[in-house]
């Protein structure tokens, strides 16, 4: 999922889709029919089902009696298997399905009948709910003859009875085209701007030259006007666009709107406060994510339940985690941590970057001229530690540190100091599935050079930042941080492998220089130590260009070294020149955002936006908000502020990429437990989540089937199926909270 090298998809920008950022489709092929007696009018054959589900005609149908007491869709099937699939070529699937009782949850996949059973297209309708007529368009990523069509109806505490007719995969049929709601055509920043600081939207139009705008109060009245200016075509979506600067009104208030054109702007504030509740928010995010601990309602209404992986059945647990076969023969205990994203894995590399941002946080409030660091202290997020005199931002990043800690290999054993790269389930499982629910064996996977490095890196920080409040755990944290950094030079080049993805993503890396600058950073940070120094010094990450146009991320860690060796007082040789290469970055960003007509520090090569693309918006925001913690140039912190336009809805697609903040907002993300898309009785993801975002390679089916040929900014889809474009993930919202928090402070 997520965390995969991939390969980039062919992109069609066709003429003519200025407004919509999709092309037109292709010429249509004969339509033919790939599935046999999908009517059931006088026999079941060739339809299969698994051993435990009895089938049989009913009224013209197909009826299936499904067991109760399963755990996984597929442990209760029905399919067709040698169904053949055309790559590149668009199908049509259909189907009639109902439920008694009703409500129950199908799983409709069309994939592949053997091993490794990868799935091309799947939906998950709740039966009644959804209605009892399905149709969907996709497009085949394979050529194969042993494809499979399945509905899948396993995972009931109860027996219940499916009903299927007019079961269709049709082939030739047209692309379907899929034109999202993008609303009115003035984008804006939905949530608030600050008084003080800049005002921009953009304006999707066919004029060419410059139009007037008006700015409306919430009573209707015009408080500010102007004139638009014309950009021309923007590459990031395909659209004409013009710009809007209305910085110069300053007054506070709510409702604003934005008009120009004919069109009305969705609503917004100017004012801080709502950067004072996202600060906060997007750190509470971090609470529901754990694991190893049941989550209590009153502090988090709605989103209250079971500890997950604490061997208590149907759990296998997380307290004694063996290897995968032939890794290692011990177990640990490797209980509590952050679950990654939408999946119930805990990965080293990625709870390492997200950790680093988060304490990155809260010291940036402490030593920067404009940081509040008591806004994120105790009793700030409702947390169970909350009271207990240590900041809530640490008692949070202290779940996720102590998990950590016990991913490193054990003293006596071969490779003791190394960290293991990452704990998950033996095998994928379906959604919806809370965390308690998880039926599947857990496995510690090999260790790696990376994981180690996050581990020393994040260790090595938390021992500076926790010595006032509990001398004894950042003695430990040091401990450790020492052991991994040694384990990691005698073992520089071990590599998680990019085929470890069964069960969860790969996180797979082939370059560790920036992990051990940034390890080797922290460490000296910590401890002044000239060892570590030496190496900083010494490292060509030191002085290579590291602010590229993706920006950093758990396979880009050598940014997080920079900046903090930047801005943690040291006597580090040369640290002036260091202060100056992130002012240099930042001016590269800077010039980015003024070139994007949405006002983003972010323009990937090719115009291909990369997995979680809304998180490396964000971390180019980082670069620019830390120039002005350096210069104090007020160029820096207007880009800074500037970049959450874009997450919060002055995009393309006219949406806050933040769930519960705007008008329009993503709310569907990708995960097993925040799943209210398919299951009524679960949540939305909190407030204060971030969504993915666009993302050229639309991996995942459900976003093969409607996004074909996006352009740029349209790559995104809000559908919990759309895993490559809508997951939520642990470092992507520590970019939020990040930049939330340094928005909040400059107002």
């Amino acid at each position: 999922m997520k965390r995969r090298r991939t390969v980039l998809l062919a992109l069609t920008a066709l003429l003519g889709a200025a407004l919509t950022g999709l092309p037109a489709g292709p010429a249509v092929a004969d339509e033919v029919e790939q599935l046999k007696n999908g009517t059931f009018d006088t026999t079941t054959d060739p339809w299969w089902t698994t051993t435990n589900v009895t089938a049989a005609l009913s009224g013209g149908q197909l009826c299936a009696d499904v067991p109760g007491g399963t755990t996984n869709r597929w442990d209760a099937a029905v399919g067709q298997n040698d169904v053949t699939l055309v790559k590149g070529e668009s199908y049509k699937f259909g189907f009639k399905a109902s439920g008694s009782p009703e409500g129950h949850v199908v799983r409709a996949i069309v994939g592949l009948q053997v091993s490794p059973y990868d799935t091309y297209f799947e939906v998950s309708p709740q039966l009644s709910v959804s209605g009892d007529t399905y149709s969907y368009t996709f497009t085949s990523p394979v050529d194969t003859t042993q494809g499979q069509v399945a509905l899948q109806a396993g995972g009931s505490a109860d027996a219940w009875r499916l009903c299927m007719d007019d079961v269709s995969l049709l082939g030739g049929v047209p692309p379907e085209v899929y034109h999202p709601d993008t609303g009115p055509r003035v984008r804006v920043n939905q949530v608030a701007y600050l008084p003080s600081g800049p005002k921009n939207a953009t304006l999707v139009t066919d004029a060419v030259t410059k139009l007037p705008w008006q700015l409306r109060n919430a009573g209707g009245a015009t408080v500010a006007h102007g004139w638009t200016v014309p950009r021309g075509t923007d590459v990031s979506s395909g659209q004409n666009v013009h710009s809007i600067d209305f910085g110069g009104y300053r007054k506070a208030g709510k409702g604003y709107t934005l008009v120009a054109d004919g069109e009305t702007s969705r609503p917004f504030d100017i004012g801080k406060g709502a950067y004072e509740r996202l600060r906060l928010d997007s750190v509470k995010y971090y609470y529901t994510q754990r694991s190893g601990i049941a989550i209590r309602d009153d502090l988090r209404p709605g989103y209250g339940r079971p500890a997950g992986h604490v061997d208590v059945a149907p759990n296998q647990g997380d307290s004694k985690v063996p290897c995968q076969p032939g890794v290692c023969d011990y177990t640990l205990d490797v209980t509590g941590g952050w679950y990654d994203a939408g999946d119930h894995g805990k990965y080293v590399v990625n709870g390492g970057i997200a950790t680093w941002e988060l304490l990155s946080t809260y010291e940036r409030e402490r030593l920067a001229r404009t940081g509040e660091s008591e806004r994120l202290g105790d009793g700030t997020l409702a947390i169970p530690e909350s009271g207990n005199k240590v900041p809530d931002i640490l008692d949070e990043a202290r779940w996720e540190l102590d998990f950590l800690l016990k991913m490193q290999v054990p003293d006596g054993q071969p490779l003791a100091g190394m960290a293991h790269h990452k704990i998950h389930d033996a095998q994928w499982t379906g959604l919806p599935l809370l965390p308690s629910d998880d039926p599947q064996k857990r496995e510690l996977h090999p260790p790696s050079t990376q994981a180690t490095l996050n581990l020393a890196a994040t260790a090595a920080q938390a021992a500076r930042l926790y010595r006032p409040y509990d001398r004894a755990f950042a003695a430990k944290a040091l401990t450790a941080a020492r052991k991994a950094w040694s384990a990691a030079l005698a073992h520089p080049a071990m590599y998680a492998s990019a085929s470890d993805a069964t069960g969860g993503g790969a996180y797979d890396d082939t370059n560790a220089t920036d992990e051990f600058y940034w390890a080797a950073a922290e460490l000296y940070l910590t401890t002044g130590e000239k060892q570590f120094a030496d190496y900083v010094l010494n490292s060509p990450q030191n002085t290579a260009d590291i602010f590229g146009p993706n920006g950093f991320d758990w396979g880009r860690t050598a940014a997080a070294g920079r900046l903090d060796l930047a801005t943690v007082p040291s006597k580090l040789p040369g640290r002036d020149k260091i202060r100056r290469s992130v002012v240099k970055g930042a001016d590269r960003y800077l010039a980015t955002l003024a070139a994007q007509p949405y006002g983003m520090p972010y323009a990937p090569d090719n115009n291909l936006y990369d997995w979680g693309s809304s998180h490396q918006v964000l971390n180019n925001g980082v670069v620019l908000a830390t120039a002005y913690d350096i210069t104090g140039a007020s160029k820096y912190r207007d880009g800074a502020v500037e970049t959450m336009d874009y997450i919060l809805g002055r995009n393309a697609l006219n949406i806050s990429y933040v769930t519960g903040y705007g008008e329009v907002n993503s709310h569907n993300q990708h995960s097993r437990w925040y799943a209210h898309e398919l299951d009524p009785n679960l949540p939305n993801p909190p407030s204060g989540t971030l969504a993915g975002g666009a993302n050229s390679s639309i991996q995942d089916p459900y976003a093969q089937s409607k996004l074909q040929g996006c352009v740029g900014q349209f790559c995104y889809i809000d559908d919990i199926q759309s895993w490559s474009t809508n997951e939520t993930a642990i470092n992507w919202n520590a970019a939020l909270a990040r930049m939330s928090s340094f928005v909040a402070d400059q107002g």
